[in-house]
């Protein structure tokens, strides 16, 4: 079994910054395709960001250029820096995480982060105007 653990939430004004990380944990054999998606107060699910096993990202319009997405393979970590947050980010942000299928560039976009298999308990992110 995969387990994920997200830390780094919290609470900040408009223009502030936060960094997320998310730790793989438990039985991992192989790469991970791994990505963040957040719930907001409509309680739906919307994908933010996926980073492939070669690294290649993609990004939901709304954060691109804030939003920065790596991973630290050896440490089994994801992390999310966000930059000039705005209250439209305000909410609980999971990361996910998949075994990847064949090489690099099979882990599909964005929008597909909610959908993989592994995901953690959250954390919350609000940000004040």
């Amino acid at each position: 079994e995969v387990q994920l653990v997200e830390s780094g939430g919290g609470s900040v004004q408009v223009g502030e910054s936060l960094k997320l990380s998310c730790v793989l944990s438990g039985y991992i054999s192989g790469r991970y395709c791994m990505g963040w998606f957040r719930q907001g107060p409509d309680n739906e699910d919307e994908g933010v960001t996926m980073i492939d096993i070669d690294g290649t990202t993609t990004y939901r319009h709304s954060v691109k250029g804030r939003f920065i997405v790596s991973r630290d393979d050896p440490k089994n970590t994801l992390y999310l820096e966000m930059n000039n947050l705005q209250p439209e980010d305000s909410a609980m942000y999971y990361c996910a995480a998949e075994l990847a299928q064949g090489g690099g560039g099979n882990c599909g976009d964005y929008d597909q982060a909610d959908l993989l298999n592994y995901s953690g308990q959250g954390t919350q992110v609000t940000v004040a105007s």
